[in-house]
């Protein structure tokens, strides 16, 4: 294993295997513990898009609001259906759902709010690209969440796992904005091994991964994206040989979005020449 590899699987913890029923109970016990340390928390949100990674955070959310209720504490967990103009997949969110089984679903058409968005930047002199527009409509969904919590008393869950957080492939203070991150830890086969131990449909974790953010490339997979692989990124998370190419590909990832997963810098906290 290379020194940056080595580096890389350190920070991003995740495991060569894992125990599933282990890492279930683990990701709801953090889930539990960081609710009952604060007290102003009544609700957790989440937006569900129909995909492996919100399917299983919301499960087990779900399961961790319910033990914290079974025990006295006085909470909820609200599913969002968050929708630009009619989603493709929207058939797959409601199987999402129904096997979740929020204690509440709320839908928000995003597509007013992002339309207008982009025509006044575009009245500014602005004009969006088709990939720009797609990482404004990732900010309006995570603004409505975080808009639901407030009025909820809540906090806001992530979907970010280690795959997804090596490579940056996500949106900056769009869906890489959360309160907290349960599935950091986990790679991409990893977090399809516990929807299939909670007993999620096949399909809603042998789809094709996608952001689908694009007007121009809908449905366009993450790994076209990407350039590489989950498999071979799970691989090299894992600490395992991979080939050259998906080596470069994926150190490439990193190194490019390391600012992703850093706090805005201060004077004080910026590294001194």
């Amino acid at each position: 294993m290379s020194n940056l590899q080595d580096i890389v699987v350190r920070e991003m913890k995740v495991k060569p295997q894992i125990d599933v029923e282990k890492e279930v109970q683990e990701i709801k016990q953090f889930v539990k513990s960081y609710v009952q340390s604060h007290s102003f928390i009544k609700s957790l949100v989440l937006g569900i898009s129909g995909g492996q990674d919100s399917t299983l955070a919301g499960r087990l959310v779900q399961l961790a609001v319910n033990e914290l209720r079974e025990e006295g504490r006085e909470c909820q967990f609200i599913a969002v259906k968050l929708p630009y103009g009619v989603q493709s997949d929207a058939d797959e969110v409601e199987d999402a759902l129904t096997f979740i089984n929020p204690d509440q679903t709320i839908t928000v058409n995003i597509k007013p709010a992002v339309d207008t968005s982009v025509k006044s930047l575009q009245e500014a002199g602005i004009q969006l690209t088709d990939f720009q527009k797609g990482n404004e409509k990732a900010r309006e969904r995570m603004k409505v969440q975080f808009s639901i919590a407030s009025n909820q008393s809540g906090i806001v869950v992530g979907t970010d796992h280690s795959a997804e957080n090596i490579t940056g492939f996500y949106t900056k203070y769009g869906d890489g904005a959360a309160d907290i991150a349960p599935l950091f830890g986990l790679n991409k086969r990893q977090g399809r091994s516990l929807l299939k131990y909670l007993g999620a449909p096949a399909h809603l974790y042998e789809k094709t991964p996608t952001a689908d953010l694009e007007e121009d490339k809908p449905q366009l997979p993450d790994e076209e994206a990407l350039g590489v692989t989950y498999n071979d990124i799970d691989d090299y998370l894992e600490g395992k040989e991979v080939s050259s190419e998906a080596k470069e590909t994926i150190e490439n990832h990193y190194v490019k979005n390391a600012h992703k997963r850093e706090l805005a810098y201060t004077r004080y906290t910026w590294p001194k020449n």
